[in-house]
């Protein structure tokens, strides 16, 4: 992305993204501490685990596609911005 964007600065700190990956982390072991103590049928827990699994993934798709519609954005208007520049 630097090379083709001379402002481009970087988005977060290594403090930040060491955050975001721990409260990731943490919120998952809760989650399947929680059903390892959860004194119900194993059918019960096993519900409640795909349920967070779908959970996880489908926040890191979600999270994904906006930051990549965002940068698509940002791309599109650099290049009209280039073109009547022109």
């Amino acid at each position: 992305m630097k090379e083709f964007n001379p402002s481009y600065r970087k988005r977060n700190t290594s403090a930040f993204t060491f955050l975001s990956w721990a409260g990731f982390v943490l919120a998952i072991l809760a989650e399947y501490i929680g059903l390892y103590t959860l004194e119900e049928p194993f059918y019960v827990k096993g519900y409640y685990a795909i349920g967070g699994a779908f959970l996880i993934v489908a926040c890191l798709v979600l999270q994904k596609t906006i930051r990549d519609n965002e940068e698509d954005q940002l791309h599109l208007k650099e290049i009209a911005d280039e073109s009547a520049a022109v």
